[in-house]
Parts: C-alpha cells; sequence; structure tokens
C-alpha cells in the first residue's frame, strides 16, 4: 500500500510540476510533420508527431478544448466518471481543434492511453 501512495505521490507531483510547460509547449510541437522522398522508387514515407496522451488529457483539463465542446476542470472529471466523456469523444476534439491528426480516431493503442489517462484525472486533479 505504501508503495502505491508513493508512486501516485510521484506522478501528482510530476503531473503539478510539468503543467504549465506542457501547456506553453503544446501548440508548437503538435502540427510538425516532415516528408521525405526517395527519388529512386518515388515511395514516400511521412512521420507526424503530435500530443501524447498525457498531454492531451491535460490540455483538456486547463480548457484548451472548450470550443470543441469539452468541458475542463471538475466538470470533465464528472463528465468522464459518469462515462458522458470517453477518450474517442476527447480525441476527436482534439481533431476538429488541428491538435491531432485524423488518423488517430483509429488508433486504438493511443485511445486506450488516453482512456488511462482519463480515469487517473481525478487522482491528478485532488493534489492540484
Amino acid at each position: 500500500m505504501k508503495l502505491v501512495t508513493l508512486i501516485n505521490s510521484g506522478l501528482i507531483f510530476g503531473f503539478i510540476t510539468f503543467i504549465p510547460t506542457i501547456a506553453g509547449a503544446q501548440t508548437a510541437s503538435n502540427n510538425s510533420s516532415e516528408i521525405a522522398i526517395n527519388s529512386n522508387n518515388l515511395s514516400s514515407s511521412t512521420s507526424v508527431s503530435y500530443l501524447q496522451p498525457f498531454n492531451l488529457v491535460t490540455f483538456a483539463y486547463q480548457g484548451g478544448l472548450k470550443q470543441h465542446g469539452i468541458p475542463s476542470g471538475e466538470t470533465l472529471i464528472f463528465q468522464t466518471q459518469n462515462r458522458n466523456i470517453i477518450a474517442k469523444d476527447l480525441v476527436k476534439a482534439a481533431v476538429n481543434a488541428d491538435k491531432l491528426p485524423s488518423q488517430v480516431l483509429n488508433d486504438q493503442n493511443y485511445l486506450s492511453a488516453v482512456n488511462l489517462q482519463l480515469n487517473a484525472l481525478p487522482d491528478y486533479a485532488a493534489a492540484d
């Protein structure tokens, strides 16, 4: 039981410590993309960088997706706990806000990670 408390305390401390940094860095790095074309075979590959699940939930909690129908703060927590807002809703809002590419809507690993972060949100907020 003490190990769980220690881990939760560390997560909460990290969350509180990095919120201002994460919020300031969001818009600068989430829409970058790089396309490399190999002229020998004319194939292309795309590498896209976007918000990590933790950063997406933090962004929403701070009100970054309000214009796209996602409430902030305690209302977000309440709506998530009552299953009125799920990970896919958050990701759809982020896609509409041009914070994520649309293909993320079909990425089950990303959706699962967002869901985990949404489930942990009450613990993070309680320490705030």
